[in-house]
């Protein structure tokens, strides 16, 4: 089973995909209820789940937003 979060790729214009924004843009975004979730491509994730686009590390939160968390480097995964 892998370990960390699930590669999901780019975004597909095609497909549902949260908006991504960065940690400071947060600031503008108005508090919502209990619940919600976020899509990428398509597939519902659950408030605080971690995917990888590429090497960029995102975290979903309320509202249903993706926060940018950073890079990860991906050359270093699986190795010891």
């Amino acid at each position: 089973m892998p370990e960390g979060p699930l590669q999901v790729g780019a975004p597909d214009p095609e497909r549902e995909t949260s908006p991504i924004l960065d940690e400071d843009e947060m600031e503008d975004i108005e508090p919502a209820g209990p619940g919600g979730s976020c899509q990428f491509n398509g597939v519902v994730f659950r408030l605080g789940d971690y995917v990888l686009s590429g090497s960029e590390l995102l975290r979903c939160e309320t509202p249903g937003v993706w926060v940018r968390e950073g890079e990860l480097r991906t050359d270093r995964l699986g190795r010891s």
